[in-house]
């Protein structure tokens, strides 16, 4: 009789007795396998147990934020002020929650956890506990508006938070030049260099490289009003304007005048513009036009923020230009009010 010493059982057992074991033990194990995948894959994914303070009933939709804009996902019932959404993120990123008569959605971070949400009543604000992200995220929602705020400051105190992350791409890619929005981006801790804020990031700032005063403006062609397509390169000769704008824009209708008051100034003197539009409706773009009495070239694709000329500019807020020389040579940027007229003087006089 033939014998075999288990280490694990710690006893002696005939041969046939261990197969039918360790094949029972296999088979055990399989299913326990299966047990902790399907475990591992439920807490892989999120739960959102949701709580609407301002809707008792009706549907209330997940979107993910994306170049500026957002985009559904995901819609539930609201049911005596309850919902519930579940899915998985690749990794924590800017979702937002709108319901009822809400005009904008709440943003949030999304993470791949068990979520209590609640939206406040104010359809303005949710309420995550236990959420440092979150909480990094909320604290800082309202100062990267002020004057004072830092965000070399929040960089550097909080380098591995996606919420620092997405603050510098978002706010401050057309903020800060160029040399301070390396330094800054530089102390983004190396776990989020494949991010989507800092992948995007990274791209702007090769983008913006490739766009410095000095260098030569990159070509494009856009389609005008008529649908014909207009490329830069047929304006060589003169110095042009490249107005980027939008009908919906507060800030670009209130700069119009002053670039009206340059174009009426210098348009006989070797001097043009073009406006580029980031509108996505043509109506409001025309309209816009005959209202504020542009009368100079108008080009767009009607994409919005995804619009490919601006980004070939870098452009991530507008109003946004760019002063060319005859030979498409970037000569300045940002040039607004006085600054814009001051600058044409120089060069035009």
């Amino acid at each position: 009789m033939n014998f075999l010493f288990s280490r694990d059982s710690l006893y002696f057992c005939k041969i046939g007795k261990w197969q039918k074991r360790n094949k029972m033990k296999k088979i055990i194990g399989f299913f326990c396998c299966l047990l902790l995948l399907g475990a591992c894959q439920q807490q892989k994914g999120y739960v959102i147990n949701g709580t609407a303070k301002n809707v008792k009933e009706g549907k209330i939709y997940l979107q993910v934020f994306r170049n500026k804009m957002y985009f559904d996902v995901d819609t539930a019932d609201i049911v005596n002020g309850k919902f519930t959404f579940k899915g998985k993120v690749e990794q924590p990123v800017l979702y937002g929650l709108i319901a009822g008569e809400m005009k904008y959605p709440v943003p949030f971070f999304l993470e791949n956890k068990k979520i209590d949400l609640t939206l406040e009543e104010d359809g303005k604000t949710v309420t995550i506990p236990d959420s440092p992200l979150n909480d990094l995220f909320f604290l800082n929602a309202q100062e990267v508006f002020l004057p004072e705020f830092s965000i070399d400051q929040l960089v550097t105190e909080h380098p591995e938070s996606p919420a620092s992350a997405y603050y510098l791409y978002r706010y401050f890619t057309y903020q800060l030049p160029l040399d301070s929005l390396k330094i800054v981006r530089d102390k983004l801790a190396p776990s989020l260099a494949t991010y989507p804020y800092v992948m995007e990031l990274d791209s702007i700032i090769a983008r913006l490289e490739k766009v410095e005063i000095g260098q030569t403006a990159p070509d494009f062609s856009l389609p005008d009003a008529s649908g014909t397509e207009v490329s830069l390169d047929s304006f060589r000769g003169k110095y042009v304007l490249l107005d980027f704008w939008a009908s919906w824009c507060p800030p670009c209708r209130r700069e119009n005048p002053n670039i009206v008051k340059a174009f009426q100034t210098y348009k006989n003197k070797n001097f043009t513009i073009i406006g580029i539009s980031l509108d996505k409706e043509k109506g409001s773009w025309l309209k816009a036009i005959a209202d504020d009495q542009l009368a100079w070239t108008h080009v767009s694709d009607l994409k919005f923020w995804d619009s490919e000329v601006p980004a070939l500019y870098g452009v991530r807020g507008i109003p946004a230009n760019i002063l060319l020389d005859p030979d498409g040579v970037i000569l300045a940027k940002n040039l607004y009010g006085e600054d814009l007229q001051k600058k044409l003087a120089e060069l035009l006089h």
